[in-house]
C-alpha cells in the first residue's frame, strides 16, 4: 500500500502551493516586468522543461550568474524541479574564481542574466559548457523556453537529494562548496517566513543577493507565504528610498553596511509604514541603529554562515525588553541571539567538546547542528571533517552562552575579514600577494571602515632594492581575485615576530585599528 502518511520536503512544493492559493495575487516585479503566481508557476516550469531538453538529468549542475532578476528566482524553481542541483556565483567574483567554481562543481549549463553576457560567455567557451543568457540582445533565454511546459518533465526528488553548492572561501584561500539539501532548505524557508512575519500582504525588497546563501532561502520563502519579490537588480540607496517610499516593500535583507548607506542617503525620511529589515554579517551598532529606528525600520539581527542556509540564529526580540534603557536594550540587540525555530539549539564549546557555562563570560567557539545544516564541503570530505567535532558543525567564531540561552560572539576566528558581509581569507590574499616577484612576505588583518564593517589592511616586506609600488600591486591583485578582496591599505615594513618566527598579526591588527580611515 502506498504510504499517504509521508510526503518528501522539498521548496518546490511552496511555490506549487502558493500558484493554487494564489493564482492572481504578484509573485514578482522585475521592473518593468509583473508576473503572478499563476504565470510564475507557469514560467519555471517551462524553464524545467528547457532544462530537460537540453539533457540535463538529476544530479546535474547548472550554474546561475544572475543579479536579482526573475531569471535567478526561476532558476530556484526549476533546477532543483528537475533533480538537478543550482550552482550559484557571487557575481562579484573574478573569472579566475568563477571559472574555478564552475569547473569544481562539474557544472553542465551556464545560465546568466545580461549583466554578465560577455563574462560568461567566455566562461562557458572556456570550459567547454552551454551558456544562455537572459535578455539583451537575442535573448537566448526566452528562445530557449518552450512555448508550454512538458507534462512529463517532473521528477520525484528524495528530501536529502543535493539541491544547491553554495561556495564560499571561508577561512581559507581556496572557495569550498556547500552543498544544501531539499530538506534543509524547505525547513529553512518556512522558518525565514515565520521568524520575519511574511504574509499574502508582504513586499520583499531584494538587497540581499540571491547568490548569497540562496538569498537566506527567501527566494522560497516569500512565495511560501504568498508575498511579492521585488527584485533590484543593483544596490543603489537612491533606489531602495524610491522603492520603500512606493509604499508597497514591507521587509529586506541587508548588511549593516548596506542599512549605513540608506540611512545616510539625502532620501532618507520617515516611512509611511514600518518596515522589517533582517541583518547579518556583523552587529548593527547603536548608534546606527539610533538612526533607523525613527526612519520607520524594525531591525531584526540575525546570525548563520553559508555552511547553514544563511540564518541559523535569531536574536528574538522579547517584549519586556521594550521597558529597558536604551543603553542596555543595545546590547542585548548586539547579540546573536537563540537557533531559529527549525534549528537544533546552539552550543558553546570549549577545546575538549564540552559546552561552557552559561556565564556570558567564557569563551568557545559556537557549535551547530540540525536540519538546516550542511550535508559537507562538495569533494573534499578533509575540509568536511576538520570543521565538524562532537557531533557539530564548528562555526570558527567564538562566543559565550548567556544565562538566558542566548549567544554572543565575543571574537571572530582571527583571520577572517568580515567585509561588506563578505568573508574574506587573509591567507588568500597573502598568497596572492606573495606571488608577486618582489614581495618576500605580507600579512593581512582587518581595520575597521565606516562604510564595510572592515577592509583588509596588508603589511608587506619586499625585496631589497625593491621598487613596487601600492598602485602597482593593486592591479597585481585585480587580475587573481575580486575586487572586495583586495587591501585598500598596503604599508612596505619588516614583519614583527615571535621567538620561534611566526608573525606576530595581534601587533599588527592592535595598529590597524588605530589607523586613521582612508
Amino acid at each position: 500500500m502506498a504510504d499517504f502518511t509521508f510526503a518528501p520536503l522539498s521548496p518546490n512544493s511552496l511555490l506549487q502551493r502558493s500558484a493554487r492559493a494564489f493564482p492572481e495575487r504578484m509573485a514578482v516585479i522585475d521592473g518593468d516586468l509583473r508576473l503572478t503566481y499563476t504565470e510564475f508557476a507557469d514560467r519555471c516550469g517551462r524553464v524545467t522543461s528547457a532544462l530537460a531538453a537540453a539533457g540535463v538529468q538529476r544530479g546535474d549542475r547548472v550554474a546561475a550568474l544572475c543579479t536579482n532578476s526573475h531569471v535567478m528566482l526561476e532558476l530556484h524553481q526549476a533546477v532543483p524541479a528537475r533533480g538537478a542541483v543550482l550552482v550559484p556565483i557571487n557575481t562579484r567574483l573574478s573569472f579566475a574564481e568563477m571559472q574555478y567554481i564552475i569547473g569544481h562543481s562539474g557544472a553542465r549549463m551556464l545560465v546568466a542574466t545580461q549583466e554578465f553576457d560577455a563574462r560568461a560567455r567566455e566562461l562557458a567557451a572556456d570550459l567547454g559548457i552551454d551558456a544562455v543568457v537572459a535578455g539583451g540582445e537575442g535573448d537566448d533565454y526566452e528562445a530557449w523556453l518552450p512555448a508550454v511546459p512538458f507534462p512529463e518533465d517532473e521528477v520525484q526528488v528524495d528530501e536529502r537529494d543535493l539541491l544547491a553548492i553554495n561556495y564560499t572561501s571561508g577561512t581559507t584561500g581556496h572557495p569550498k562548496g556547500v552543498m544544501y539539501h531539499h530538506r534543509g532548505a524547505y525547513l529553512q524557508a518556512v522558518a525565514m517566513a515565520y521568524h520575519t512575519r511574511l504574509a499574502p500582504s508582504t513586499g520583499y525588497l531584494w538587497t540581499l543577493p540571491m547568490f548569497h546563501c540562496n538569498g537566506w532561502c527567501f527566494t522560497w520563502a516569500v512565495g511560501a507565504a504568498g508575498g511579492t519579490h521585488v527584485c533590484l537588480r543593483k544596490i543603489d540607496a537612491g533606489d531602495i528610498w524610491t522603492a520603500l517610499h512606493g509604499g508597497a516593500v514591507t521587509h529586506f535583507s541587508a548588511a549593516p553596511t548596506v542599512l549605513t548607506m540608506i540611512a545616510e542617503h539625502p532620501a532618507a525620511q520617515p516611512l509611511p509604514h514600518p518596515v522589517h529589515v533582517d541583518t547579518g554579517g556583523a552587529p548593527p551598532s547603536p548608534a546606527l541603529l539610533a538612526r533607523l529606528t525613527p526612519l520607520g525600520f524594525d531591525v531584526t539581527h540575525l546570525y548563520g554562515l553559508t555552511e547553514t542556509y544563511g540564518p541559523v540564529a535569531v536574536n528574538v526580540w522579547q517584549p519586556e525588553w521594550d521597558e529597558l534603557a536604551p543603553e542596555e536594550a543595545a546590547k542585548l540587540r548586539a547579540r546573536q541571539g537563540v537557533g531559529n525555530i527549525i534549528a537544533d539549539p546552539l552550543r558553546i564549546l570549549d577545546e575538549a567538546g564540552v559546552d561552557v557555562p552559561r556565564d556570558g563570560e567564557t569563551i568557545g567557539e559556537i557549535a551547530v547542528r540540525g536540519n538546516d545544516v550542511m550535508l559537507g564541503y562538495y569533494h573534499d570530505d578533509d575540509a568536511t571533517a576538520a570543521a565538524t567535532r562532537s557531533g557539530h558543525f564548528l562555526t570558527g567564531d567564538l562566543g559565550v552562552m548567556h544565562a538566558d540561552g542566548y549567544v554572543e560572539i565575543r571574537d571572530r576566528a582571527k583571520d577572517v575579514i568580515i567585509s561588506g558581509g563578505e568573508n574574506i581569507a587573509s591567507i588568500e590574499v597573502e598568497k596572492a600577494i606573495d606571488s608577486h616577484p618582489e614581495v618576500v612576505e605580507s600579512a593581512v588583518v582587518a581595520a575597521p571602515d565606516e562604510k564595510w564593517g572592515e577592509v583588509p589592511v596588508a603589511f608587506i616586506t619586499t625585496r631589497t632594492g625593491s621598487e613596487v609600488t601600492p598602485e602597482e600591486l593593486t592591479r597585481f591583485l585585480r587580475e587573481r581575485m575580486a575586487g572586495f578582496k583586495v587591501p585598500r591599505t598596503m604599508l612596505f615594513e619588516q614583519l614583527p615576530k615571535t621567538s620561534t618566527g611566526k608573525i606576530r598579526k595581534n601587533v599588527l591588527r592592535a595598529r590597524a585599528q588605530k589607523r586613521d580611515p582612508d
